[in-house]
């Protein structure tokens, strides 16, 4: 059902009313996952042969508002995930083994290129976080970072959209941060993925803006300045 889903045709905040919602004071970039086993050719997914046509589109819009968020003053935080063989998921080990790979959850490891960020790397005064699993917030500081830049509104943008952008965007709203997802700054390794994950999203705890409806807003933020 999901796979004739265009992400076109989801609901997405009008846009007249977006500039009231994510002013750059009080509004963080969260960009999530934007590391090479996740989204290089050279990485594990892409030498797996995975096509990564639609992460790179995802990438240059999130390029885009990086460069747009730093010149309007707001927040930036990098979110990626670094694992190491003590601090694995028992839970995650068990579900690959079970699914006949076993060892496949052994990604992005500490101190490996594969970790690294890819395209997308942090500047001074952005937000570092590193975790071990799909959450950007469970057992990081990145709630304790937020709030001490007063920030109470997140635009999540990043890979992949129905795992760990769905993961962190959900949590941000648990802990009654205001959550905007930016559609077409994500992607997932299937449309159908990434627009079922977008629906679920919308309906249940985040509004949908894409990258023209930001810039535009943040534009009028400066026109006004």
């Amino acid at each position: 059902m999901t796979s004739s889903l265009s992400v076109d045709a989801l609901p997405h905040v009008d846009p007249t009313l977006l500039k009231g919602i994510i002013a750059p004071a009080r509004t963080a970039l969260l960009l999530i996952d934007v590391q090479v086993d996740f989204v290089s050719p050279d990485g594990v997914i892409g030498m797996a042969g995975v096509d990564m046509s639609g992460i790179n589109s995802a990438i240059d819009k999130m390029e885009t508002l990086r460069a747009v968020a730093k010149v309007q003053g707001a927040a930036v935080a990098f979110v990626r995930v670094v694992t190491r063989e003590e601090t694995d998921s028992s839970a995650l080990k068990n579900l690959y083994a079970r699914r006949g790979r076993p060892g496949q959850h052994a990604i992005c490891r500490a101190d490996e290129p594969g970790s690294d960020y890819y395209r997308l790397f942090p500047e001074g005064g952005d937000i570092e976080i590193e975790k071990v699993l799909f959450d950007g917030f469970h057992g990081t500081d990145l709630e304790e970072q937020l709030r001490a830049r007063e920030i109470d509104t997140v635009l999540v943008a990043g890979v992949t959209t129905d795992c760990c952008v769905d993961q962190t965007a959900r949590s941000a709203f648990h802990r009654n941060f205001n959550v905007i997802v930016v559609s077409d700054a994500c992607a997932a390794y299937e449309d159908a993925l990434h627009a079922g994950g977008l629906l679920a999203l919308e309906k249940n705890c985040a509004l949908l803006a894409d990258t023209k409806s930001v810039l535009s807003a943040w534009s009028g933020i400066s026109d006004e300045a």
